[in-house]
């Protein structure tokens, strides 16, 4: 019911970055822009089932795929667990650093044995990263300033396929992926494509006329407010 799927629906994705025709008006105050999905693999437990061994079975196939990227996808990996304080400052100064405490997480047993088994894996440009075993097994991102969607969704195509590629490679694991639901995760709000795309934007004069009034106007346009302030 939340998803609209009907009982002969079938899912589908289509990632080919040659279909985005436009793009954010560069006029537009948006300060950056996010894409994201989630990804699950399958023969591992979904975060509110995985044992701890699965858990660290896999990061650690997780961390080797990561640590193969090429390119622009190039980067490190950081381990949550005993993490330096230099990184774990940069790390929350760069807003990247995922965090215990959720309410919902601990309640559905997805902070179980925190924070082993977890990490975060960034490129040079930070423009690339992978959460490993937050919410989802992984969730998978690509960001950058200004408003250029197209750059933003052809490097998250391209490294969801990477880290899909160098995983199938070492294990034989692939997504989990349902013909009706579409990729599997830990949130069922996130069944179909795991997608999140979105803009830190400034909406002056909006802020006078009151939240509720800016979460209206977005539910017009089939958007959603987050992070306002």
């Amino acid at each position: 019911e939340y998803h609209g799927i009907s009982a002969d629906a079938k899912h589908t994705s289509d990632m080919d970055v040659s279909k985005i025709k436009g793009t954010i008006d560069p006029n537009a105050p948006v300060h950056s822009t996010r894409i994201r999905v989630g990804r699950s693999f399958n023969g591992f437990g979904l975060s509110p089932g995985i044992t701890k061994q699965q858990r660290l079975d896999l990061e650690k196939l997780l961390k080797s795929a990561l640590e193969s990227m090429e390119g622009d996808l190039k980067g490190n990996y950081y381990p949550l667990l005993g993490m330096e304080e230099k990184i774990r400052q940069q790390l929350v100064d760069d807003h990247f650093l995922f965090v215990s405490g959720d309410r919902n997480l601990i309640a559905a047993g997805m902070e179980r044995d925190w924070p082993e088994g977890r990490g975060i894996f960034h490129n040079k440009e930070k423009s690339f990263l992978v959460w490993v075993n937050e919410e989802d097994q992984t969730r998978i991102i690509s960001m950058q300033k200004g408003g250029d969607v197209r750059e933003v969704f052809s490097r998250l195509a391209r490294g969801i396929e990477a880290v899909r590629v160098s995983v199938n490679a070492a294990s034989g694991k692939d997504f989990m992926l349902h013909e009706k639901y579409g990729y599997i995760h830990s949130c069922p709000t996130n069944l179909g494509t795991g997608m999140r795309a979105s803009v830190h934007i400034d909406l002056p004069g909006w802020t006078s006329h009151g939240i509720d009034k800016l979460k209206a106007r977005c539910e017009d346009l089939a958007l959603q407010p987050r992070g306002t302030r």
